[in-house]
């Protein structure tokens, strides 16, 4: 497999997972000490990463569990932001610029924070009240967000009495890392043979639902947008009818991302749409993925996450037949703005 290291992978998304017990812990330290609300506020991408934990959280729960971005958040905060609140900050290098900012308005304001973070000597780790490190870099860290995220949700799930399958679920997300590294090997041909295919492409559509609408946008924003200066158009299927689909003729590549979950018709709208009208439909499918040992049930939880990883096989192709690598930037952490 091109540029891939398996062991080095596999021992990342371990590290994700191996957050579950203390995560659980802690979210029934929380609600005892009377915690009422929950806010995830990431900057840029990975607060992306953090919408699927938050949809199924609302899909299971009353409790209020939202986003907020940390740019905003300090100008203008929103109602609630209070001793009554715990705001979870994940940042990969942990010194993000509006993280660090934000921990400072936060510590001020007496919420509680959790950071996420790869590095534990960083100032976003070392002044949240409770930080989980896992260090990851950005091949690997969308599913080790993902990953997290879901689990600090569903263990306040499973501490509100909302949800039972905790202990199960996580026993089968210990598989996982595994068969994510299969997962890449079995999608690297086609991986190879669609960045040979798009790779002189100039404007992609991206569009999905439910959990994985999340990645698409992601995958738009900051993987061809940032790091290989290619013009995207993330849109949810819900909107695609709602004026994205007047930009779809021949020649025009529409990305469709399935998952599997109840959201799932939503893209089979637009994918049986977009192919009476374009030959270039790209169509990345969760249920594609073989995943021996793993429930239907967290299979629903986990397509953004399966869908990251055979996406990542995708970019590391892409870099080298563009001859543009990952880390090339024009602006981003070169300029000041």
């Amino acid at each position: 497999m091109l540029n891939f290291d398996r062991d080095r992978f596999v021992r990342i998304q371990g590290g994700a997972v191996a957050i579950a017990g203390e995560a659980r812990l802690l979210m029934r330290t929380l609600l005892a000490e009377g915690v009422e609300r929950l806010f995830f506020m990431g900057t840029g991408g990975v607060q992306l990463l953090t919408l699927p934990a938050i949809e199924l959280a609302k899909r299971y729960s009353t409790f209020p569990v939202g986003a907020e971005y940390p740019a905003q958040v300090v100008l203008d905060p929103p109602a609630g932001l209070d001793n009554k609140a715990v705001v979870v900050i994940p940042s990969l290098s942990g010194t993000t610029k509006e993280g660090v900012e934000l921990m400072a308005f936060l510590k001020k304001r007496g919420v509680r924070t959790i950071s996420l973070t790869g590095h534990s000597d960083t100032p976003i780790a070392q002044e949240a009240d409770h930080n989980f490190t896992n260090f990851a870099e950005d091949d690997t860290s969308s599913e080790s967000f993902y990953l997290q995220t879901l689990l600090i949700v569903l263990a306040l799930l499973a501490e509100r009495g909302e949800y039972d399958g905790f202990d199960a679920a996580v026993a089968e997300l210990k598989l996982l890392p595994g068969l994510l590294a299969d997962a890449k090997a079995a999608f690297e041909d086609k991986a190879a043979e669609l960045a040979a295919t798009i790779k002189d492409e100039t404007y992609h559509i991206f569009t999905g639902a439910g959990s994985v609408w999340p990645e698409a946008n992601y995958y738009g924003m900051c993987i061809l947008e940032e790091m290989q200066w290619i013009r995207t158009r993330p849109v949810h299927a819900a909107d695609f009818f709602h004026g994205t689909l007047e930009l779809v003729e021949p020649g025009v590549s529409v990305f469709v991302f399935k998952g599997e979950d109840a959201l799932r018709p939503l893209a089979d709208r637009v994918e049986n749409f977009a192919k009476r009208y374009t030959d270039r439909v790209r169509t990345l499918d969760a249920a594609s993925v073989k995943l021996p040992g793993i429930s239907q049930q967290v299979r629903g939880m986990i397509s953004p996450v399966l869908l990251a990883t055979l996406l990542e096989r995708l970019s590391a192709h892409l870099e080298v037949l563009r001859n543009h690598p990952l880390t090339t930037r024009r602006y981003y952490k070169r300029v000041e703005y």
